[in-house]
């Protein structure tokens, strides 16, 4: 907090998250409001879920115009104060084109794109999914629970011995359809942003 005063919130685990940010919000003179409550799910075991029709493919920078449009569509619809992370968006979609360890998948029925996934921020035990993003004329089909489940397999089947992510615990729909998937709940995580007191 001394070399940025100015840091936005923060995310992280319960129950060490809300005394860190109680400490970091009185270190710069403001408040700190909790935003989301989330989930982190983890997956080392893969269960068999029911196939949508359609296949994945990995997305490239030919795609960029789409995914960044379905990017501001996940932002608006599931961050609670998107203004920093539209600020973001564009750099951190190229940084995910051009490193390894990280990028989009699209499922594709059709021919047509109908859902995102992302993944990033490999770790020595695991990697974590996210974001995923299905436009609103396309959900319920089962597309991005197959999308997910094939790209945690492929992500295994390159060595990581897990994979995790996040999930706004608000949200029942995306929590049950990884649990299909074979993810578990490890624990709870809450972000914070810091107000003005």
């Amino acid at each position: 907090m001394a070399d940025d005063p100015e840091v936005p919130g923060i995310v992280g685990n319960v129950p060490f998250v809300e005394p860190a940010a109680e400490r970091l919000a009185v270190a710069s003179g403001r408040r700190a409001e909790r935003i989301l409550s989330q989930g982190v799910y983890g997956l080392t075991a893969m269960r068999d879920v029911s196939r949508a029709p359609g296949e994945p493919r990995p997305a490239g920078p030919r795609d960029r115009g789409l995914i960044l449009d379905w990017l501001r569509a996940f932002v608006t619809e599931s961050v609670p104060d998107p203004e920093e992370a539209f600020r973001r968006l564009e750099r951190t979609l190229d940084r995910r084109f051009g490193i390894e360890s990280a990028g989009f998948w699209l499922w594709e029925d059709g021919g047509e794109p109908v859902s995102l996934s992302g993944f990033s921020g490999p770790t020595p035990t695991g990697i974590r999914i996210g974001p995923v993003y299905t436009p609103p004329a396309h959900r319920r089909r089962g597309y991005a629970t197959t999308l997910v489940a094939d790209q945690s397999a492929w992500l295994l089947g390159r060595g990581h011995r897990a994979c995790f992510l996040y999930t706004d615990l608000a949200n029942p729909t995306s929590n049950r359809i990884y649990v299909e998937i074979g993810y578990e709940r490890v624990c709870e995580a809450m972000e914070f942003t810091f107000r003005v007191a």
